[in-house]
This record gives structure tokens, C-alpha cells and sequence, in this order.
């Protein structure tokens, strides 16, 4: 068992400080990569945020190394040793590059992302209990290896129990459909498909995750709306964010974001 493995705080897999953020660093590794200077650092940016409250540091390594690359990975793997409270979750397709990185660095949670290898951005769940055959042994290695593993779904609560039956410990639910949904007449539509599949994964005994185009506007709402939700991975617009408000009003404004969604 890895002996940085956190694990879930409850049953329903929220976390004791209601939902965590997670800050994705991929953007900060993509403007890097424009240059041969190192600038902007990532294990950097992970220290200010964490410094700054953040809860979690999220990567995704893709297959082509046009952001984080593998050398991040270990890096922030090596930083994180003084961060002990903190999680850290690596994305990425288990059948590409993902498992490589699970063997070495053994990060608390894996996510598992159907993505293609040239993929602009992730933008699909897995199906099943279509890729139940390809998952299972991959899921069961993760977790031989005392590693959490969530899977990238679309908000589909026929999806949840067959999610748990393949071994996943959480879902991380693909909120792009809510976000483009905002402010537009379906937006209470679409946040109840999402609520009604945090029921159900819950029901199920998975925790939920939340990720994709989440930003500090549509946040709130979000989180009062759908149950259970342990934690939020947030990367282009808070990084955006950043640009204008710096790392650590930016985090004080995120976590400002969620505790509005207890109020």
C-alpha cells in the first residue's frame, strides 16, 4: 500500500473539508513549453498554490509531452513528499501512457481519461459496461499498487453501479455540458442530470469527482446543486485566472467559490 494514499475521509468519499480543490498544472506546462527557458516553473506554481490553500495538484501527462511532461510528473511527485496532506492526481489514458506513471510515482488517485492520443482536450466518459473487459485488470493493478482510481464518466446515472462493479473507487464526472449550460434555459435541466448521477454513484458506494470548464462563476452553483461531491479538478480557468489575479488571490478565490456553495 503507498504510504501517501489519503483515504476517503467518509463513505460518500467528501472530503473532511467539504470539497477539495485540485489545481491542474497543465496550462502552466503548456506556456513553458514555448520556450527553452523554464519559465514558468510548474513546481512553482504547485507550491504556490498549495501555500495558498489549494488541496490537491492535478496532471495530465498526455502521450505527446505538449504540457506536462514526464520529467513534471517526477518532480511534483518529489515536491509533494513535503506536502503530506495534499493529493495528487495524475489523468491519462490507462492504455497509453497513464500506467507507466501510476508504477513509478504510485500517486494517490488515478484518473482514467478515454482520450485519443492528439486529442485537443478530453470530451467523452468511458462507456460501459462496453470497456468493463479493458478497464478491470488495469483498475485491479492500480489498486495492488495502493492507488485510488476514478474514471472520467459523462453524467449518465445508469453508468454509476456498473462504474463500482468494474473496481472504480470514484467517478469524476465530465461537466463541460453543464457549463456550456449556464446562464441559458437548460441550465436547471442539466444540473439535475448531473445531481440525479451524483445519487446514483453515491447509491452505488463511489465517490464524485467533478471536472472540465468548472470556473469560479458556474462553481457554486454546481456544488449546491449536486450531492457529494469530494472534490473539483480545475485547470484552464484557473489558470487564467491566475494570469490577471496571481496564484494566491486566485486560490482564495476558488475556495471562497466553494464555501459559497455551503452557505
Amino acid at each position: 500500500m503507498n504510504p501517501l494514499v489519503a483515504p476517503d475521509s467518509s463513505s460518500s468519499g467528501r472530503a473532511a473539508h467539504g470539497t477539495a480543490l485540485s489545481v491542474n498544472l497543465n496550462k502552466v506546462a503548456l506556456l513553458r513549453n514555448t520556450r527553452h527557458l523554464g519559465i514558468p516553473s510548474v513546481t512553482r506554481a504547485a507550491t504556490q498554490v498549495l501555500e495558498a490553500g489549494a488541496h490537491g495538484i492535478t496532471v495530465h501527462p498526455r502521450p505527446d509531452e505538449r504540457h506536462i511532461r514526464a520529467h513534471d510528473v517526477h518532480e511534483l511527485a518529489t515536491l509533494l513528499k513535503h506536502w503530506p496532506e495534499v493529493e495528487y492526481n495524475i489523468e491519462g489514458n490507462p492504455l497509453h501512457n497513464l500506467m507507466d506513471f501510476v508504477r513509478t510515482v504510485r500517486p494517490h488517485q488515478a484518473t482514467f481519461v478515454p482520450d485519443s492520443e492528439g486529442q485537443f482536450t478530453s470530451d467523452h466518459g468511458w462507456s460501459l459496461p462496453a470497456d468493463a473487459a479493458v478497464l478491470k485488470p488495469l483498475i485491479d493493478e492500480c489498486h495492488a499498487l495502493g492507488v485510488r482510481v476514478s474514471l472520467f464518466m459523462d453524467p449518465d446515472p445508469s453508468a454509476m453501479a456498473a462504474a463500482r462493479e468494474v473496481g472504480a473507487d470514484r467517478v469524476e464526472l465530465y461537466t463541460e455540458s453543464y457549463a456550456s449550460a449556464c446562464g441559458t434555459p437548460r441550465e436547471a435541466e442539466v444540473q439535475q442530470q448531473f445531481a440525479a448521477t451524483a445519487r446514483a454513484a453515491l447509491a452505488a458506494g463511489l465517490g464524485v469527482n467533478a471536472g472540465h470548464d468548472l470556473n469560479r462563476d458556474n462553481l457554486p452553483a454546481f456544488l449546491r446543486e449536486v450531492p457529494g461531491v469530494a472534490e473539483v479538478s480545475i485547470g484552464h480557468a484557473l489558470i487564467a485566472d491566475a494570469l490577471e489575479l496571481g496564484y494566491t488571490e486566485t486560490i482564495r478565490a476558488y475556495l471562497k467559490a466553494i464555501h459559497a456553495s455551503r452557505a
